[in-house]
């Protein structure tokens, strides 16, 4: 695995502190509040430490408050239902005696049924665009040094966009794009793994989708964001260390909140997940004027 694969397995490993409690840490290197994802996938792994044989099939997540990146996240389950054939959790991530974030989610042991999906779009393929890490080190000059640092850090997560906007000064575009994405590295063969570096990777881009119609980048110190709710539905199995196309939409924006869905293919057009976010899209100056 590559340094950054082995970091994000490690985050996701959650220490055990009692029945039903774990205890997750956050990385040093990025900003001042914790990643959404990364509560996302640490919550989905505290769940999943309390299930056996099945994997989740959904989740359904909000975001209460701000993560504090200095301070270790409590995830607290409730082991609500054990069924014959689905199990339902509900997890509180706690910080400084507070809940930030809670979540449900629902597992599924496998069974045959009945099957039909939208086709996959017809995209470039990831080998004939450039990564998203190659388009921040060329913006990087434009932004103020510690903007730049933020951006140009390793990730576990390569992505690769198939229309890039212009990270600094976006045009105005209709609310949908198109993203390869993958871990840097090979992953243990543990599909609840894969499951959990799918939900850390699905707020990464996602959000950015309700902004472009508005021509602002989300580097931009007017705008303020933050995940509100995030749910997933898993479909089929897949694996996170091969390349995956996320196809994202925004249906709509108002009253500084944005709405996003996204339908993740594998390179074969099995859609394996469907996604669902709403988000803070604070822009300053139209705050000050209300």
């Amino acid at each position: 695995m590559s340094s950054s694969v082995d970091e994000l397995v490690d985050l996701l490993d959650l220490e055990p502190i009692e029945v039903n409690l774990f205890r997750g840490r956050s990385p040093q290197a990025h900003w001042q509040r914790v990643f959404g994802g990364q509560v996302l996938g640490q919550a989905l792994v505290a769940a999943t430490r309390t299930v056996d044989k099945r994997a989740a099939h959904s989740l359904h997540a909000y975001f209460i408050r701000p993560g504090d990146p200095k301070t270790p996240i409590v995830y607290e389950v409730d082991r609500a239902r054990d069924g014959r054939s689905f199990t339902t959790r509900r997890v509180v991530a706690i910080q400084h005696g507070r809940p930030i974030f809670n979540m449900s989610v629902s597992f599924h042991l496998e069974e045959d049924g009945a099957s039909h999906q939208f086709d996959m779009p017809d995209i470039p393929q990831p080998e004939d665009l450039e990564t998203e890490y190659e388009l921040r080190l060329k913006a990087a000059p434009r932004l103020s040094s510690e903007k730049a640092k933020y951006i140009t850090q390793p990730s576990p997560i390569e992505l690769r966009p198939v229309a890039p906007a212009d990270l600094v000064t976006p045009e105005q575009r209709p609310p949908e794009q198109f993203v390869w994405m993958r871990a840097t590295g090979p992953l243990p063969e543990d599909i609840s793994l894969h499951q959990c570096v799918l939900a850390y990777a699905s707020d990464m881009t996602l959000l950015d989708t309700c902004i472009m119609p508005h021509a602002i980048s989300w580097l931009d110190d007017r705008l303020q964001t933050a995940s509100l709710d995030h749910a997933i539905w898993f479909h089929r199995p897949f694996k996170a260390d091969e390349w995956l196309l996320y196809a994202q939409d925004s249906p709509c924006s108002f009253g500084s909140r944005g709405f996003n869905r996204g339908t993740i293919y594998t390179r074969e057009g099995q859609l394996v997940a469907s996604v669902a976010q709403e988000g803070l899209i604070r822009i300053r100056e139209h705050a000050r004027k209300r």
